[in-house]
């Protein structure tokens, strides 16, 4: 039951990001894509402060013990709203989240397969595989259909 709510709540949070990323990409043709990264990062580093301060239970760890390789995933969320920002005036919403969703799996397959980044190692099967050719279809045929409604 806890894995079928946690599948449902990482559902609600894909669409919220492409929910973001429509709101981002036209605010980021309004005044600039670096303003509209600014801006989403100023916001969510405001309320994460809040939420840390007043919910956080405290960890064994700190920023400041853990291993510094492990700050770096901060930094990955840069590129993923610049990107998203320019892309989706461009190739439309659907079409940037699942050009995003198939960077996603298709490195997050290579991670679980080789326990890359100290996660658990979770082996390359056909099921998996086959989940990328779907993907690349998907957003194909997305990609398409935009292309004939202009």
């Amino acid at each position: 039951m806890t894995e079928l709510i946690m599948i449902i709540l990482a559902i609600v949070a894909g669409a919220a990001l492409s929910m973001q990323a429509a709101v981002n990409g036209q605010l980021g043709e309004k005044v600039g894509v670096l303003k509209s990264a600014f801006l989403t990062f100023s916001v969510g580093a405001a309320i994460t402060a809040v939420l840390v301060l007043f919910l956080q239970t405290p960890q064994p760890e700190t920023l400041l013990t853990v291993p510094k390789w492990q700050l770096a995933g901060a930094l990955f969320g840069v590129p993923y709203i610049i990107v998203m920002v320019t892309a989706v005036p461009r190739v439309g919403t659907a079409a940037a989240t699942v050009a995003v969703i198939l960077g996603q799996l298709s490195m997050g397959m290579l991670i679980d397969n080789f326990g890359w980044l100290d996660n658990p190692q979770i082996a390359l099967s056909w099921h998996r595989v086959a989940a990328i050719p779907c993907l690349v279809i998907a957003l194909a045929l997305i990609y398409r259909s935009n292309r004939k409604a202009q």
